[in-house]
Order: structure tokens, then sequence, then C-alpha cells
């Protein structure tokens, strides 16, 4: 049998929405925060990790041990020296290699099933951290590690819900943050409608797709939003805006609302109970690895104070918004600005060189993504940057030689994005670009075939589909289309690498969900939507190891259990390609192995009170 071996030599890892809004509005609250000291033994630079000096070596058996390295798909046993992997076989294999020197030989894993660490490649702290702890009143089922909240299924169900959540509330001047609202599934909803269930509470309705606000009366007023405030805002921002129904979206919502509702919604200690409570829903989901594309200084320094812990159970990555920065800095001046905002590493954070993020079109929650043939009902999507600066931002960092990461969910947004990524190789071309797709709500074949033939990658959020492949159906997009979102099956078969996330909220940051979403594409109707973009169990785990490795340039360190990498597992109490397609979900995660430290989970999702 052959076994994968390599003598462990110091290595240094090589690793390099909110927007404009949340930049300008957390300088504020991180002024008040206490940031998390970090233990002086950790690295000050960019994670490098120190090897265990220790002749002790560890071997785990495993009833089963599925490690995405194409040189040994499976194994028993997995030898780690430190933070690193030694060498994967059997367990006499790895004893014998081990010689005379100290090992341990655990078998808290002999009835379970390894995997590498899971990778969620995108999601938001700070959003999950305000969304999920508020009334959540959402189009679906949320099970969260402290309670399970059930879906509003309509209008009614809705308003009663809302109204519920107002009166449960004693003091009547108190704020009523709600998450999960959409339109298509929940009827309209206006500031009247609102001031209906209270005249003296401020209520703030932050829509599912986490790009649109509708506020009651006292809100607005509460919070300094007026006629007169908005007209003062570029003609642009003011099309995103009706004052009379108290709705705010993308730009409106983004530029004009969020910093001058912050105070109201986002108390610091409110931010770091919330962090908290995203730190421990990542672990009790198997993730070992996440990052957040789209960031700002304030951002970073809040969310470093909880994630920065040497006991957080993962590690966690930032990439600047571009998009922010192309708003605030000169094309001159761009790439200096980019690069100020990288703060040194501290414990279990750091930054990814080189990395970058732009944004296309709108949100595929709102239905404001930039569609090629537009919507059924008349209505228009929306640019998240205007395509002139789109054009020229892309430019600027691609002549930089950044990985640029690229939020689109219409395929006229795609169009749009591989139109300069084309412009950009044949004028300057670059090989290993991994330019990365992101979210890939609505593609053609065709665009499929360009994002291979441009070197391209995708990081695909595979619960649309399931979420909204009924409804879009009806509305909007009509059923042919929305049933081919996320078209995973054609890029599979295109050979395009392909990673999964959540951007939680916008789906559980839940690796197994994604991979059951991916494979079954199953709605809440209990139908199939479109069967032909479905992939197998084998892809789909690959998404959410290796591949989302290699979307982060981190598939030297991370992503597969290979001899040199970091020993980063997830403890599995069942194999994914034992169970039945439809039962990927439920599989029950003992904890997880962080650069060799077990973490058994203090609580499951699976849990409930």
């Amino acid at each position: 049998m052959k076994v994968n071996i390599l003598k462990l030599n110091v290595v240094q890892l090589n690793v390099g929405k909110l927007c404009a809004a949340v930049f300008l509005a957390t300088q504020i609250l991180s002024s008040e925060l206490i940031l998390a000291e970090v233990p002086k033994n950790q690295s000050s630079t960019v994670n490098e990790t120190s090897l265990d000096t220790s002749p002790q070596i560890t071997v785990y058996v495993a009833k089963e041990i599925h490690t995405m390295d194409e040189t040994k798909p499976r194994a028993t046993a997995v030898a780690v020296e430190g933070s690193r992997i030694l060498g994967i076989g059997s367990k006499n294999e790895m004893l014998a290699f081990a010689g005379n020197r100290s090992v341990s030989v655990d078998f808290s894993f002999a009835e379970k099933v390894l995997v590498p660490g899971l990778i969620d490649q995108h999601l938001h702290p700070l959003l999950s951290a305000l969304t999920l702890t508020s009334e959540i009143i959402s189009i679906e089922d949320w099970k969260l590690p402290d309670r399970t909240v059930k879906a509003a299924l309509d209008h009614d169900d809705y308003i009663a819900r809302l109204t519920t959540a107002e009166k449960a509330i004693e003091d009547p001047k108190s704020l009523l943050l709600t998450w999960g609202f959409h339109h298509y599934f929940h009827g309209k909803l206006t500031r009247a409608q609102l001031d209906a269930i209270s005249s003296s509470r401020p209520i703030v309705v932050w829509h599912r797709s986490a790009h649109e606000f509708i506020l009651n009366s006292v809100a607005l007023a509460s919070s300094g939003v007026s006629q007169a405030a908005i007209k003062t805002q570029p003609e642009a921002i003011q099309k995103q805006i009706n004052f009379g129904e108290g709705h705010f979206w993308e730009r409106g919502a983004f530029e004009f609302l969020l910093p001058r509702i912050m105070p109201l919604i986002a108390s610091p200690q409110k931010l770091l109970a919330g962090l908290q409570f995203t730190k421990n829903y990542l672990h009790a989901s198997g993730v070992t690895t996440s990052a957040e594309p789209g960031g700002s200084t304030g951002m970073y320094k809040i969310q470093m104070s909880v994630l920065s812990s040497s006991e957080t159970p993962f590690r966690f990555y930032f990439i600047p918004d571009g998009r922010t920065m192309a708003n605030l800095h000169s094309k001159e001046s761009l790439v200096e600005e980019t690069e100020k905002q990288l703060l040194p590493a501290k414990g279990n954070t750091a930054f990814l060189p080189k990395q970058v993020k732009l944004f296309s079109d709108g949100a595929i929650f709102s239905q404001l993504m930039q569609m090629t043939d537009g919507y059924t009902d008349n209505h228009h999507g929306e640019w998240m940057m205007e395509p002139k600066v789109f054009a020229e931002t892309f430019r600027t960092y691609w002549e930089a030689g950044y990985q640029i990461h690229i939020h689109q969910n219409g395929d006229a947004g795609l169009e749009m994005v591989l139109d300069n990524l084309e412009e950009n190789m044949a004028r300057q071309p670059r090989t290993d670009h991994r330019t990365t797709i992101v979210h890939f709500g609505f593609a053609t074949q065709a665009q499929v075939k360009r994002i291979a033939d441009l070197g391209a990658i995708v990081s695909a959020n595979p619960y649309y589909p399931v979420a909204l492949a009924d409804r879009y159906g009806e509305f909007g997009v009509g059923p042919k289309r929305a049933d081919h979102m996320v078209r995973l099956g054609d890029v599979a078969r295109s050979g395009v690498s392909f990673s999964f996330h959540s951007d939680m909220p916008m789906a559980p940051a839940q690796p197994l969900f994604l991979m059951w979403s991916a494979v079954n594409r199953i709605t809440p109707s209990g139908r199939v939507a479109g069967p032909s973009q479905r992939i197998t169990v084998q892809q789909a785990l690959q998404a959410v190891t290796i591949n989302a490795a290699y979307s982060l340039r981190l598939e030297n360190e991370i992503g597969s259990i290979s001899p040199g990498k970091l020993a980063n597992f997830t403890v599995l109490e069942a194999s994914p390609f034992s169970v039945k397609p439809e039962a990927l979900k439920d599989i029950s995660i003992w904890g997880t192995v962080l650069e060799g430290r077990k973490q058994p989970l203090l609580r499951s999702l699976d849990s409930e009170k």
C-alpha cells in the first residue's frame, strides 16, 4: 500500500458587505472597543505557524479518512506532529514510519470520519452578528446554536409575527430590529404599515437580501433621515430611495442610510455579542477556515477583537473592499491606499495579500441583479458599481497583479465582468490570475465557456436555487431561468474550478448544508430545480475543501489531508459517501481539529432547547 509521508520542515504560510457605509460607521464604533490582546508568542506577521519542537507524534485512528489528496484519497490513520501532518495511511504504517520516536495513538475518532477542515470561502461576521441576533422573521427556517426559528410563510403570517414581536418588548421606545423580510414571499411592506404596528417605537426591517431597509417614521426621525438630507445626495443614490414608503435599497441603503442608523441598530456591546454568536455558529458547522471579501479598517478591528483570540476554533482571513477604496481614492493612489488597509495579523486572523473584492450588479434576494432579458414584471436591476467605474478599478488592480473577487448575480452583470476580464487579458495577459466569479447567480452556457476560456474560477452560493427557484419561477424571472440559477453542472463539465460559500446570512454557514444544496437542488415544494445542474458528492466535498483553499490561494497549506499541510480536520459521525444524498445536511459533527488541536463541540446545531 502506498503511504504518503513528508518529513516536516519549517514552512511559512504564503497567504497573502458591508461597504462604504460601514467603513464610515465602524470607524466610530471601533474606537469604543478594546481589541483583544494577542499573546506575545503569536506571530505578528502574516500567519507564520510555529512548529512544535517536541518529538511527540500523534497518530489519529479513524473509521474513514477522506483526504481530498488525489495521490491517496482514502486512509484510516493520520500522523500529526505539532500543527502539521506527517503522513497518512494505516495505523501500522504510521507507527512504522515513526520508528523509535515517541508516539501516541489517539482512538478518539476510531468510529468517526475525518475530512479536511471545512472551508466557508466567503461570509460576513458583522452582518451575521447583527441579523442573526435580531428578531428573525424570514422565508426559511433558521437552525441556530441556541434555537430554531421557523419561517414566515406569507404576508399575514409575517405581519402577525412582527406585531407579536413588537408587543413583547416592554419599553415602547426600544428598537425593534428584524431581518428576513422578502417582498416576493411576504408581500409589500411600507412605512405606513410599520407605523400602524407602532408609532412610538423605532422599527427597522432589514430585507432578507441585506441590501434593503424599510423604516417606520420614528426610526427615520431618530436617525436624522429627512427628504432634505436625501436631496443632498447624488442622483444615482436618490433613485434608490423611496422616502415616502421608508424604503432604501443598494446605494441608497449602504451609502446614505446605513451610516445614519448604525448607532441605532449596532451598539458596541451588541456587535461583540453577535460576533461571539457567529464564532460559535461556525465552529458548530465544522468550519476551520473562512474569509470575508470586502471590508474596512473599522470592520476589521471590530472583528479582530473577537476572532483574533488564539482560542478561536478557526482561522479567519480578510480581503479589502475595492469598491469602497475606489469611491474614496483616485486610481493613481488606489493600490497604495488598499495596501494601507492591511492591518498586521493577529492571532487567528490575517489578511490575504494581493486580493481584492469588487462588485458588479445588485442583490439576487432583492431581484436587483442585471438581467440580459430583463424581468417578467418589467422592473429593472441595479449596478453596485457603475460599469465605467468598475472597468477603471478592475484595470488598476489587474495591472497591480491582484486576484480580483467579484460579486455577481445577473447574466448581464456577468457579461460586464467577462468583457473586462477579456479586455485586460488581451492587453496584459496574466497566468494563474484566479479571477473569482462570486455568488454566480445567473449565467448562460456560453458564459460558462467564456469563464473557462479566460481562466477564471467560480465561488458559488448553491443555496440560491433551493431558496428561490420556486418563487422566482412565478415572479420576475420565470421558471426556465429560475431553475438554472447557479449552473454548477455546466461549470463542472467545463473543467472550471469551483468552490462554495454561504455569504452568511445569505445562506447558513454550514458547508454540509451547502453540499446538500448543490447535490440535490431540492426546493421547499419538494421538486428538483434544474436536474442537469446537480453535481456529485465528491465534487461538492471538493468545493468546501481543496477548491475553496485554491480560491483563496491557500491550497499549499489547507484543503486536503496531505503530508506537510496543516492538521485541519472536520470530524463527522458519518461519511458523506455512505449516507443518502438527501441526508448530507443531517450528518452530525463531533467537532474539529485545528492545526493539531482537538476541538469538540460544546453545542451542536442539531440540539434544541
